[in-house]
């Protein structure tokens, strides 16, 4: 790919990082919620700086209480070199009021649960971060990406301004939370690009204040010998999961072992389509070996900033690094409106 001139920063499009910051293995079915991962965030976040990226830390209740993420936030608040946001997981975040038999297990969306529930469970995961870091979050991502209409609404009620739950070209509908449950959802045909969110239909453009960042999704042409083969897979189970594993019909701007050259295509055509930001996201327990599906061992870890260090090379100097709150001022100001 052609180098291209450096643009002056405030012209570049933007390179927003957005972390979930959670604890340990969230994908297991049961066990005791810890919070192990913190102490792998300054590796992060280092090499975030020496690239002058500003990542955005979406932090769960459970990491806003864990002492080591608490040193980590402070000094990154305190050096001016990230933001930190919110993030829910509604089977952890108080009020506990069970929904299934096992919630660890089923893991219940929030919006599966009843309104006054919701409100009660935004309440304390706002509250835990203004309390713990003097700050006041306003940028959010749901957990398990599942946002609607209700969600919405009680993100502008507590005074968020961003949002970046949603995952253009992507149906969650195989993902299940409570057994009975209102169900994932589906944001295949969501916009793409960044835009106010009407809470009466938010796969709609609205006004101010919620800005909905959606994450960097590009669908992918399979050939088509492996679509008819996944055609003729069951919709569901194991063979299925496999299939899409291997063979996916969207490339995420999201780190997996097998796509470093995929991320920086992602991010080239970004650049050739005059796209306005990219958006690139990772769970904070990838970072430590063992904390999840994906980076098992040590030697996983490693490949993954060997991966994330090719990116953030190529994006140096042709993006500039803005947290989910700088964006929303940026996109704000260029459309000329109030926020």
């Amino acid at each position: 790919m052609a180098d291209r001139p450096a643009a002056p920063d405030a012209a570049r499009p933007s390179f927003v990082i957005t972390i979930d910051v959670e604890a340990d293995d969230a994908w297991r079915g049961s066990g005791p919620v810890t919070t192990r991962n913190a102490a792998f965030l300054p590796r992060f976040q280092e090499l975030c700086e020496r690239y002058g990226l500003r990542p955005t830390y979406l932090v769960d209740w459970a990491m806003a209480r864990s002492p080591l993420f608490q040193r980590f936030g402070h000094g990154v608040l305190e050096r001016g070199t990230a933001e930190l946001g919110m993030h829910l997981h509604a089977w952890t975040t108080p009020p506990l009021v069970p929904l299934t038999a096992d919630d660890h297990r089923y893991k219940p969306f929030l919006l599966e649960y009843p309104r006054e529930v919701m409100a009660a469970k935004i309440e304390t995961a706002t509250t835990v971060l203004s309390e713990t870091f003097g700050v006041t979050p306003v940028s959010h991502r749901a957990g398990r990406w599942m946002l609607d209409e209700r969600y919405a609404r009680l993100l502008i009620e507590h005074g968020y301004l961003v949002d970046c739950s949603v995952t253009p070209h992507v149906s969650w509908r195989g993902c299940s939370g409570a057994p009975g449950g209102r169900g994932p959802r589906d944001y295949t045909f969501f916009p793409e690009n960044p835009y106010f969110v009407d809470p009466r239909d938010i796969a709609a453009p609205g006004d101010p204040p919620l800005l909905e960042v959606p994450m960097t999704i590009a669908r992918r042409t399979r050939p088509p010998a492996a679509e008819r083969v996944i055609a003729a897979l069951p919709r569901t189970g194991l063979p299925r999961r496999v299939a899409a594993r291997l063979l996916p019909e969207v490339s995420w701007m999201r780190p997996n072992g097998r796509n470093r050259r995929a991320m920086a295509a992602l991010a080239g055509e970004a650049l050739r389509s005059g796209r306005d930001h990219v958006e690139f996201m990772l769970h904070s327990s990838e970072l430590m070996p063992g904390g999840s599906p994906y980076f098992r061992t040590r030697r996983g870890v490693e490949a993954l900033y060997r991966d994330m260090e090719h990116l953030f090379a190529f994006v140096a100097g042709r993006f500039q690094g803005r947290t989910l709150a700088e964006y929303r001022a940026r996109f704000t100001a260029l459309a000329g409106r109030a926020g």
